[in-house]
């Protein structure tokens, strides 16, 4: 089993110090998700996109789909945002597990390690990648 869990890539948590990522709905970067069979190997320590053992299929093209942003905002003490459901029409594809990206940053780098809990397969249908309420207990990304 590749995929061991969701994660918060370490690297992200440096480069938002650095500001390599901006999640702002306007003029923000672009962040994509690429789906991967279970040979991947993702853990905390993923620093970047790489092609290896992503997806292939109809309706996926290499590199995955742009994601929508949501503003960033927060809640008491807790920073949030997330992302738009993703849909990959009329595809033939199966997928473990995830990974988000910052397409605009120089090397791709890595955002966050989605790990599906199971192969999860598509014929010639849709391919929703569903993300949680967006809130301080909920969203993709929190920082509390």
């Amino acid at each position: 089993m590749a995929f061991t869990g969701n994660y918060m890539c370490t690297s992200f948590k440096q480069e938002l110090m650095e500001a390599v990522h901006n999640f702002k709905l306007s003029g923000g970067s672009t962040f994509k998700l690429a789906m991967y069979d279970n040979n991947a190997s993702f853990t905390a320590a993923t620093t970047a996109y790489t092609a290896t053992d992503e997806v292939s299929g109809t309706g996926y093209s290499a590199g995955g789909g742009t994601l929508t942003r949501v503003d960033p905002t927060t809640s008491g003490t807790t920073a949030f945002t997330d992302f738009a459901d993703l849909t990959f029409s009329t595809a033939t594809v199966t997928a473990r597990g995830a990974l988000i990206y910052n397409d605009s940053a120089a090397g791709d780098p890595s955002v966050v390690v989605l790990d599906f809990g199971s192969d999860k397969t598509s014929t010639a249908g849709d391919f929703t990648i569903v993300f949680p309420t967006a809130d301080a207990s909920n969203a993709i990304i929190r920082i509390a």
